[in-house]
């Protein structure tokens, strides 16, 4: 039996600023390190920098794209899904992994926190949405140590 991949979901800004994009690449590759793959919205910012970080360190990167066009994936996206559903696709991408980190974001990564703890997933938030029962991170390294300690990995 082949071992399912193991996932962590990383939500946050698709127009990101420079420090967001740090972060997030820094994030995905410290779960590629730790032996994780990313699941994300499959777009930019915040989506493409932890698929680039994960893919750099030889991590799984899987997007779920809201639309139908595989070509609208950012290029470090290995497994492309289009799923033509809009911002209902937010659901999936937080079911598809063990744990959310959020970086950054507005309302889609807020949708994306309250699908995560309504399923039972921890999130971690680093410079995203303060909401009770979401702890917070001051670093890319804490964040993902936290997010792993509770994912069991």
């Amino acid at each position: 039996m082949v071992e399912a991949a193991r996932l962590i979901s990383v939500i946050g800004a698709g127009v990101a600023d420079q420090r967001q994009k740090q972060d997030a690449f820094q994030v995905g590759e410290l779960l590629a390190q730790a032996g994780w793959g990313v699941v994300c919205g499959g777009l930019s910012g915040v989506m493409t920098e932890a698929c680039r970080g994960c893919a750099s360190a030889g991590g799984l990167t899987v997007g779920l794209l809201p639309g139908t066009e595989r070509e609208a994936a950012n290029p470090w996206c290995r497994v492309v899904l289009p799923t033509g559903l809009g911002q209902a696709r937010n659901a999936l991408v937080v079911l598809a992994g063990r744990g959310a980190i959020a970086i950054g974001g507005g309302g889609g990564t807020l949708s994306e926190i309250g699908h995560a703890l309504k399923a039972g997933r921890p999130v971690i938030s680093f410079g995203s949405w303060q909401l009770e029962g979401v702890p917070q991170a001051a670093n890319p390294g804490q964040a993902v140590e936290m997010l792993l300690g509770l994912v069991g990995g």
